[in-house]
């Protein structure tokens, strides 16, 4: 049997280790147009400058020996449900030289985890003149235009112009709120290595634009507001019940008439599936993901399936679906490897569905703080969490998607060899 898994993010990566453990490259293959995997949700750090994507990433080919699944470089273009099977696109060097040519793969199950992109929801001026974390050259992209940003500004302060830098985050969710605080933190660092002229909280102008009446709107009342308190704390402008109506190359313009400058912008105002998932023939919602049921199964598509970002997987029988977090994405993806696996060994699959299990949610705040809620499953409860205690809650969650594709003793060396390296680098990758 044939187990073909579309995108690497934390669901699909996790799915495909486990399975190749099992079952090995035979019968199990990973598909992703990127190199490396880095965990979506540090890339605000990424961005920041306080996490090397160098360091921080693990190669596919590597993970794909080590776990005996095989990987195929190359996005996928389109799908061959009579044939069953997929389209990988072309490879070409920086030279237009062929590398790995488009291909073909056969499959006896397909896996589609393809994850997320941002949706600028038809805003004047998103798409060209802002910056959303979708993956790591994004990141890396704000990383470099925010350090070319501060040494404009630092020769402008030397010269005996204050004109400074002026951020804008579009979105108060986790994304824009971790990136404010992350980015808040980073600016302290930067002047104390080489921007010593700037001050991080003056001239460096961070300003966060909701439109919901607060920040983290999803997430219980006293966490928006313990999340608010930190920034507010760290020099962070909120503007809450506030629409932006357009985006300009140095601005961006509100409902309310007013026009906030912008040097660089930030869209973290909401996500959307691919544009892939459109073409493939399958049954989408509204928001244009693919419906699968609690089986993560398409319905009338036999041997597909759906999960994370990309799927509107039912989370009960109040017709809301699964929220797009990664703990969804690793749930998913335990629930479809002992699904897969049985068919696999010649086994019933079972009746069993998957059910979304809500552990609460953590925010970070730079490296010393984190805001957020655990779900008690005895009593059903909600646990306000802060602080130190918070923070490591929040570390562990990466720390455990590292042990599902790494195992737990290359996790601990792993986190080991971190801690020892952050004692011999800047505290920001400042190249």
């Amino acid at each position: 049997m044939r187990i073909v898994i579309v995108g690497g993010g934390a669901g699909g990566l996790e799915l495909a280790c486990k399975l190749g453990r099992k079952l090995g490259s035979d019968q199990v293959t990973l598909v992703d147009n990127k190199l490396f995997h880095i965990w979506k949700p540090s890339l605000h750090e990424v961005a920041a400058g306080t996490l090397d994507i160098h360091q921080e990433g693990l190669s596919y080919e590597m993970l794909a020996h080590d776990n005996g699944f095989e990987f195929e470089f190359g996005p996928m273009l389109a799908l061959d449900e009579a044939r069953r099977c997929i389209t990988v696109g072309e490879f070409l060097g920086d030279d237009g030289e062929l590398i790995l040519p488009r291909r073909e793969l056969g499959y006896d199950h397909l896996v589609i985890a393809l994850g997320s992109t941002a949706n600028h929801f038809g805003v004047p001026g998103a798409a060209e003149h802002s910056i959303s974390l979708n993956g790591p050259a994004d990141a890396e992209r704000f990383r470099l235009r925010m350090l070319k940003l501060l040494t404009r500004a630092e020769l402008q302060k030397q010269a005996g112009e204050t004109r400074g830098v002026d951020i804008v985050i579009i979105g108060g969710g986790a994304t824009g709120v971790e990136l404010a605080a992350e980015l808040r933190e980073a600016g302290a660092v930067h002047a104390r290595y080489g921007f010593r002229r700037l001050d991080p909280n003056l001239d460096v102008r961070i300003t966060l634009i909701e439109g919901s009446p607060r920040i983290l709107e999803p997430l219980p009342e006293k966490v928006s507001a313990a999340a608010a308190r930190l920034l507010r704390e760290r020099h962070v402008s909120l503007r809450t019940s506030c629409r932006v109506v357009a985006i300009t190359p140095d601005a961006v313009e509100t409902s309310d008439g007013r026009s906030q400058p912008a040097d660089i912008v930030v869209w973290a105002a909401g996500i959307q599936p691919p544009a892939l998932v459109k073409t493939l023939g399958l049954p989408l919602s509204r928001g244009n993901q693919i419906v699968v049921n609690t089986r993560l199964e398409v319905e009338g598509h036999a041997g597909l399936y759906a999960l994370g970002d990309c799927a509107a997987c039912p989370a009960g029988s109040d017709g809301k679906l699964v929220p797009p977090r990664a703990q969804a994405a690793h749930q998913q993806a335990d629930y479809l490897y002992e699904r897969l696996l049985r068919l696999a060994r010649g086994e019933a699959p079972g009746a069993s569905t998957y059910r979304y299990q809500d552990h609460g949610s953590l925010v970070s705040l730079g490296t010393s703080t984190s805001v957020g809620n655990l779900m008690g499953n005895l009593f059903k409860a909600s646990w306000f969490v802060e602080g130190l205690f918070a923070r490591t809650m929040y570390v562990s969650l990466h720390l455990m998607h590292h042990r599902a594709v790494l195992g737990v003793m290359r996790t601990g060396v792993l986190a080991v060899a971190r801690f020892l390296v952050k004692r011999a680098r800047p505290l920001v990758k400042l190249h």
